[in-house]
């Protein structure tokens, strides 16, 4: 079976989208899946969280330039492989200017996609042509958004880069959910966020997550130690929360056992 690719994509940064992309890695990788990740964020931080160093390595820009395989620029780190990337990659917009760069990343990918059950793409806090790429190459968008007025507002402005991908490049690119980070049920505010929230996933013609990620202080630590909250705090709220999330996005390929995820 050919492997699963899903962006986790949101302009507005601060929404965990790399939290959520790194817990997802771990999550499914603990379940037995073969698991990579991509990072198209130039700032690097999902390399950077599970260990890598990102100055130091081979990565997705030279992948882009033709200067390496996809192969050789793949890192591999305890919980899954990595493709990763640096501040290199911010000049992409300017330097990667010919017909068919929307294709960069869907190309690389079906170089290596069939060594894997899941490709977890990272993207950068804006629409830009890295986002775009990733909407390519993906099969689905997950939207992690933070229970704020500004981050809904993120969230509203991607209907129209979705629409057009589907329109000039992935007609079949399908939004998985909307998911709810930093949640607390106990906030006024949480509770509006998460009813103006399920009006934007209808007019995405999709939902939000059952599954909310609770908020805790671990998952803040977590990329300090090289690890995604799933391994770092196994038994804490956004952990347990992310594995509830894994169960809704993979369940039914990779099921838990029911002793914390591992098969």
């Amino acid at each position: 079976m050919a492997a699963s690719v899903i962006a986790i994509t949101n302009q507005k940064g601060g929404v965990g989208k790399t939290t959520t992309a790194a817990a997802l890695l771990a999550s499914l990788h603990r379940r037995g899946a073969r698991v990579l990740g991509v990072d198209l964020d130039p700032q690097g931080s999902l390399g950077f969280s599970l260990g890598l160093d990102i100055e130091r390595c081979l990565t997705v820009y030279e992948v882009f330039r033709g200067e390496v395989e996809p192969q050789q620029a793949i890192a591999h780190t305890d919980s899954s492989d990595i493709l990763p990337s640096n501040i290199l990659l911010s000049g992409a917009e300017l330097e990667f200017n010919r017909p068919g760069r929307e294709f960069l990343l869907k190309t690389a990918l079906s170089k290596v996609e069939q060594n894997y059950d899941y490709i977890i793409i990272d993207t950068p806090p804006a629409l830009n042509l890295l986002t775009v790429n990733a909407y390519v190459a993906a099969h689905s968008l997950i939207i992690p958004m933070a229970p704020e007025v500004l981050s809904l507002l993120g969230v509203s402005q991607i209907k129209e880069t979705i629409e057009g991908v589907r329109e000039y490049y992935n007609p079949g690119l399908q939004v998985l959910g909307i998911l709810l980070n930093r949640f607390s049920a106990r906030f006024n505010l949480n509770r509006e966020v998460l009813e103006m929230a399920s009006q934007i996933a209808a007019q995405l013609d999709t939902v939000v997550f059952e599954t909310k990620i609770r908020t805790s202080v671990t998952a803040a630590e977590a990329p300090a130690h090289g690890q995604s909250v799933v391994d770092y705090a196994p038994s804490s709220n956004p952990a347990r929360d992310f594995e509830a999330l894994c169960d809704q996005v993979a369940g039914a390929r990779f099921p838990r056992d029911g002793k914390g995820g591992a098969r």
